[in-house]
Order: C-alpha cells, then sequence, then structure tokens
C-alpha cells in the first residue's frame, strides 16, 4: 500500500512539471501521509483515544509503584527524620 502511495506521489510531482496544481496535490497526499500514518495502515493519527489510554496505564501503574514504594519505606524514613533531628539538636 506504501509503495502504491508513493508511486501516486512521484507521478503527481513530475505531472507538478506541468501544470504547479499537480505540485499541490502532491503536497496535500504529503501532509496527509504525514498526518495521518500511512494511510491509515499501521500508524496512528496525532492524539488518538490509544496514545491517551497508554499514558494513562502508565501513569497508574507508576502511580501504584509509588505508593507502594512509599509504604514500604514509611518506617524507614521516619526513623531517619527522627534520627537526623535528634543529631541537629
Amino acid at each position: 500500500m506504501f509503495v502504491l502511495l508513493f508511486i501516486l506521489l512521484a507521478v503527481l510531482f513530475g505531472l507538478g512539471f506541468l501544470n504547479a496544481l499537480w505540485w499541490v496535490a502532491a503536497a496535500v497526499l504529503v501532509f496527509a501521509l504525514v498526518h495521518y500514518g500511512r494511510g491509515g495502515t499501521g500508524g496512528r493519527g496525532r492524539g488518538s483515544d490509544s496514545d491517551y489510554g497508554e499514558y494513562r496505564d502508565y501513569r497508574d501503574r507508576q502511580n501504584r509503584w509509588d505508593r507502594r514504594y512509599r509504604r514500604q519505606r514509611r518506617g524507614r524514613w521516619m526513623r531517619q527524620d527522627r534520627r537526623d533531628r535528634e543529631h541537629h539538636r
């Protein structure tokens, strides 16, 4: 599919030497390819729901890890803080 689009782009660019309107068509095709991916085959559009879903999953995993780590280390941090306060008095 991508090869066909590339051939179409080359033809439109070649026809642009006859009429500049074909160059505009080629530019629109390039913009569409870059903006929407490879003609919808394998590329995702910008800001798709799946991008936000992946980020949300990452953020949730990170938050769970942070809560777990803080909970496990809270006693050690409190003891160290207490030692520091006692040491500086």
